[in-house]
């Protein structure tokens, strides 16, 4: 028996683990399984996700292995419990990036498929699952090979479904070729929200890659500035000629490690105000065709491990709200009430979305994105997030499931209107209602 707990603010949730070695293991743990069953990979989800009280986790990392690359349309099959860390190992020296990777490469590629992961060229490339040709599916009622065109629904049923359509055993997945390890990057001091939010609209389809962080903690004139981070993959000619394609960073074992929890209240709106205005002034005002490395770019969180343990014993809640095109007032809202509530907000991320995909459960919406990391601990939390919750509600968008601990269900079908589709899909594939987790059973689907 186990406790798992994810990172966000959760209960322990007792299980049995298993560690199936492959297809017929799983195949084996869901004819058996009485009480509930969901699959668990790297455990970086914030919330419930990949627990299940009283039931059957199963740990998907013995189900790993990487196939060779196809020198010609970069198509990799590998297992599901492989990590991108370790996929991008081999793949970055031979030429060849995830086509879509988030914030840390601690990720499996079950987990990925489960959680539809987006990245910062979603405008660009779409989500995670939009570059998958078939997946290995193991449901209650036997296994199957799906893709795009082969059971369509039952692929864009598992895209983003958390892991609540079956056991995701191995993918094939389209790679993005690469000439170098670094990319070309340039960078730009925004003002306030509006000089942001008119710089990301113009200038981001330039750019394969763009990510800004925003001072949640600024008010009046400066409320929403940031620095604005984008980029595209450098080719040969960028750089000289002894440059190499080398891995994207260094393995987990030589990076830095926070090396206990953080004293209670040490994040905390005073703390949290010097540090962004250290940021924002450090940020060059424009920056051009500067050269940074893959690991940088695209994981600098990968270099500090057990970096959560900064939020304190309480821990960390992460929201991520997703609004159409013409929900700017509502990112504006949003920033002016972790601003004026006393809630503090260490990390704040605003992205743009391209055109949704199929995947009934997938997060993405076309239009604007924000994630906020807020530690646990003030009175006024509890409320600053129903509140959020209101105004995502109320502008047709949605929160990020893979993230979420705490949702109101009565705002999941406002948020999901495809929840039906998801249901007359698995009443098919495990008719007897075996797989679920504790986000499911919070949220009802």
């Amino acid at each position: 028996m186990s406790s798992l707990t994810g990172w966000g603010r959760t209960q322990p949730s007792i299980a049995t683990v298993v560690t199936p070695a492959n297809e017929h293991d799983v195949l084996d743990i869901l004819a058996r399984a009485t009480k509930g069953v969901i699959a668990r990979g790297l455990g970086r989800s914030y919330g419930d996700a990949a627990q299940v009280a009283g039931g059957t986790v199963i740990d998907g990392l013995g189900l790993g292995g990487i196939g060779p690359i196809d020198e010609a349309t970069g198509e990799v099959t590998v297992g599901a419990g492989t990590s991108l860390d370790a996929l991008l190992s081999i793949s970055v020296p031979k030429g060849w990036f995830i086509a879509v990777s988030p914030g840390t490469r601690q990720v499996t590629v079950g987990g990925a498929i489960a959680a539809d992961v987006h990245g910062k060229n979603h405008h660009r490339d779409g989500a995670f699952c939009e570059h998958v040709r078939s997946l290995r599916l193991v449901t209650p009622t036997g296994a199957m090979t799906v893709g795009p065109t082969d059971e369509p629904d039952v692929f864009w049923g598992t895209a983003g479904a958390m892991g609540l359509t079956g056991i995701v055993t191995e993918a094939t997945l389209r790679l993005l070729p690469i000439e170098t390890d670094r990319l070309v990057v340039d960078t730009d001091r925004c003002r306030d929200l509006d000089a942001l939010m008119a710089a990301m609209a113009t200038g981001d389809e330039d750019h394969r890659y763009s990510v800004a962080w925003v001072d949640c903690m600024a008010t009046g004139a400066r409320l929403g500035r940031a620095v604005l981070t984008r980029g595209n993959h450098a080719c040969r000619v960028d750089l000289d000629a002894t440059a190499q394609l080398r891995e994207p960073a260094p393995s987990r074992s030589g990076l830095l490690r926070v090396p206990w929890v953080a004293p209670k209240g040490l994040l905390n709106r005073v703390s949290i105000r010097a540090f962004n205005e250290a940021w924002f002034r450090r940020a060059p005002r424009h920056r051009r065709d500067e050269l940074v490395s893959l690991g940088a770019f695209f994981h600098p969180l990968d270099f500090v491990t057990d970096w959560n343990l900064l939020y304190g014993p309480r821990g960390v809640v992460q929201y991520q709200l997703a609004v159409p095109d013409t929900g700017g007032d509502t990112v504006r809202r949003a920033i002016e009430l972790l601003a004026t509530s006393g809630v503090p907000s260490f990390l704040a991320v605003l992205k743009r979305f391209g055109p949704s995909d199929p995947g009934f459960l997938s997060f993405p919406i076309e239009g604007w994105t924000l994630a906020l990391d807020m530690p646990v601990g003030p009175a006024q939390l509890p409320g600053v997030l129903d509140r959020l919750d209101e105004l995502v509600v109320a502008d047709g968008g949605r929160v990020y499931l893979a993230k979420d601990a705490r949702l109101d269900p009565r705002h999941l079908p406002a948020m999901y209107p495809r929840l039906d589709e998801l249901a007359s899909l698995r009443a098919r594939l495990d008719p007897r209602g075996v797989l679920t987790s504790d986000l499911a059973r919070r949220l009802g689907v």
